[in-house]
């Protein structure tokens, strides 16, 4: 089973290496990871992309909550908004398959970032299946490279994370 989990922490050094590293030794692949600073002073969110049942990532869900820099975890199996980023370089050989191609990215609303000779880089955004089917659709025309971000999620509605205060473990 997938399971998007944010986990907002204190942004100080080695919390992501402590945060992967448990997360490998409980047995989980991390697809993807997305780290950055949110709107409040000293704190960050990390998204992770893992698969496993939901016994086993309520057990990772326990021991990430006992690190210290460790705000909140939140699985984000309620309903919940979530985006990718991924920059596209596809082959463009001739003037016909320049013409597909930008059709083909028109239709999935991807951006031209960047326009060369033999290449065109695309800007694209969405859930991680629209980022898949986009870069399936240029597959036959020649990938070059791709990088995609991991995917980024916050929880739907008016609900909004309440930062307390973690009392010092004894």
């Amino acid at each position: 089973m997938r399971h998007v989990v944010s986990v907002l922490v204190q942004d100080k050094p080695g919390v992501l290496q402590r945060i992967a590293g448990l997360i490998a030794r409980r047995g989980f692949n991390i697809e993807s990871l997305a780290v950055g600073r949110t709107h409040q002073e000293g704190l960050s969110r990390i998204s992770l992309v893992v698969t496993g049942d939901d016994r086993v990532l309520e057990q990772v869900e326990k021991q990430l909550n006992r690190l210290i820099e460790v705000i909140k975890v939140t699985d984000h199996s309620e309903p919940h908004v979530e985006r990718e980023l991924a920059l596209v370089k596809v082959a463009v050989p001739g003037m016909e398959e320049r013409l597909e191609i930008k059709d083909i990215a028109e239709a999935f609303r991807a951006r031209i970032v960047d326009v060369a000779r033999k290449s065109i880089i695309f800007e694209l955004t969405g859930d991680s299946s629209k980022v898949h089917n986009f870069i399936e659709a240029m597959r036959p025309y020649g990938l070059l490279e791709v990088m995609r971000t991991g995917a980024v999620a916050l929880s739907r509605g008016e609900q909004v994370l309440k930062v307390r205060e973690k009392k010092p473990a004894v």
